[in-house]
């Protein structure tokens, strides 16, 4: 297992993504983390990430200097590198002209982190630092224009630093470099595969539960059938789900998704019909993370009441996944609530259940190579990201059953338009939001006066970063047209083209 530091960086979970795609187990925790629980961990090689801050400012996040002795190869990226350096009784400065974009790196040293690697490689910088003076006895490994110490090492071998973002695509040889450390220096496993994640993760699960029962709440996404699946491969009828229809669900996704568990997997399926009771309690609600509250709230409390008729049931199964549990720690501590993660914090203490989290290890994409491994279909494995909230934080204002049929409709023709034109398979995801704007329109030669709905299509991995997708515009037009024509209360569409960051994918 490879151990990741977090100081801050936008690029940190890129580096759990790498290390993770050449099948290496990692985890990513706060630079913070206590050196007694780092030695417990008992790490192969320990990565410290990039950061937004420079390692002689006052405020900066510094790691306790244990860390890199504790016998382990470390690599330490940009801000990490600084660490190192600063650490060991080099200096770092300001730098006379900051770097941020592509740069040209000249290796001094191919041995080591940069064998295999051509004399000049593009990489990409991200800095406004200089690294002044090296350590005694360390020797400089690569160089640049504006970087005279662009890589490094301790004599010993053990101890790396790089001034540029391995991680990132727009270093060539990224992937080189950081195979390098995990399998020259580190001597890493390649064993973290979905198929061993199988095996170890099915008898961790019949060890905890025995003959206990476990219920799992079903959405029709892919972490929650995930999780179903893998939990019937490991217990069999012991386990039940329920799918709660929380009245602001896709058109007709009950019904798919009960019908689908019931027959291809044979599902042990408790379906209850809710829709009522939760628009109800959303009647004049607008504020986003209030919606999320009481659609969590009042998602338990159903599934509190259909789960109270199952006997011997004494866990919870739940969908959490690794990005979620990420974004809950801040690196510096309690970070500001961008949005509320509904997989995250725990259970209300009167739900007498433990909680299972079979997923909390992963990231989304290895999730659906989980799903493929446990013979899921194509159709589910690959379906887009649905929020926890449904429909409710697509509707931007208040949710009211006549809105959430206009959402489901237009929702129901993006979905076929991006199916048909051999898009969807290529995006993240692709979805309408119904907005609280009305404008004017002309229909039949009279005026219209109705709503605005957007339309949203991002590219993304992991959905930790996305930009927005570069849809053809006869595509663009032909659902716009059909959205106009067929749904009642839209007499305009509009594409959101923004970016995450600084945008969520998500509205709301």
């Amino acid at each position: 297992m490879i151990l990741i530091l977090d100081f801050g960086s936008q690029y940190t979970q890129l580096i759990a993504r790498r290390v993770r795609e050449a099948k290496v187990y990692c985890e990513l925790h706060p630079f913070s983390l206590p050196i007694e629980r780092i030695r417990a961990i008992r790490p192969e090689g320990i990565i410290l990430s990039g950061g937004p801050a420079s390692v002689y400012a006052a405020e900066a996040p510094i790691s306790d200097p244990a860390v890199i002795d504790v016998g382990v190869p470390v690599l330490g990226i940009c801000y990490g590198m600084g660490i190192l350096l600063q650490q060991r009784g080099g200096a770092v400065a300001p730098a006379e002209r900051r770097e941020f974009g592509p740069a040209d790196v000249s290796i001094d040293d191919a041995i080591d982190l940069f064998a295999g690697v051509p004399a000049t490689t593009p990489v990409w910088m991200s800095h406004g630092d200089r690294m002044e003076r090296l350590p005694r006895d360390w020797r400089v490994l690569a160089h640049s224009t504006n970087s005279p110490i662009a890589a490094c090492r301790d004599p010993d071998g053990r101890l790396f630093g790089v001034q540029f973002h391995p991680e990132v695509a727009h270093t060539r040889d990224g992937r080189r470099i950081l195979h390098n450390f995990l399998f020259n220096i580190c001597h890493a496993r390649a064993d973290w595969t979905m198929e061993n994640f199988v095996a170890r993760e099915s008898a961790r699960i019949r060890a905890r539960v025995g003959t206990s029962g476990v219920v799992c709440g079903l959405s029709g996404g892919v972490d929650s059938t995930v999780v179903a699946a893998l939990l019937h491969h490991a217990i069999g009828d012991q386990l039940t789900c329920i799918f709660v229809d929380n009245g602001v669900l896709r058109r007709d996704e009950a019904r798919h998704v009960t019908a689908l568990l019931r027959d291809r997997f044979h599902f042990r399926v408790e379906a209850v019909d809710a829709g009522a009771r939760f628009l109800q309690r959303l009647a004049g609600v607008e504020d986003p993370e209030q919606k999320r509250r009481i659609i969590g709230g009042t998602f338990i409390e159903v599934f509190e009441e259909a789960a109270r008729g199952l006997r011997d049931v004494k866990f919870l199964a739940q969908g959490t996944l690794y990005p979620d549990v990420i974004e809950s720690v801040s690196f510096k501590g309690p970070s500001a609530t961008i949005k509320s993660h509904h997989n995250v914090g725990g259970l209300p203490e009167r739900m007498k259940f433990e909680l299972i989290e079979p997923l909390r290890e992963l990231f989304k994409d290895e999730v659906r190579e989980l799903g493929k491994v446990l013979g899921i279909p194509a159709e589910i494995v690959g379906r887009h990201p649905f929020p926890g909230p449904g429909l409710a934080i697509r509707i931007i204002g208040e949710v009211t059953a006549e809105r959430v049929a206009v959402l489901q409709h237009a929702d129901a023709i993006v979905d076929e338009e991006i199916r048909a034109a051999g898009w969807y398979d290529q995006l993240w995801q692709a979805f309408a939001v119904l907005l609280p704007v009305k404008t004017v329109g002309v229909m039949g030669d009279e005026r219209t006066y109705e709503n605005v709905l957007a339309l949203r299509a991002v590219t993304s991995v992991d959905g930790m970063t996305a930009d927005w997708a570069r849809l053809p515009g006869d595509l663009l037009a032909k659902v716009s047209s059909r959205v106009i024509n067929e749904v009642r209360g839209v007499n305009r569409v509009v594409y959101d083209i923004s970016s995450k960051p600084p945008a969520t994918i998500e509205w709301e």
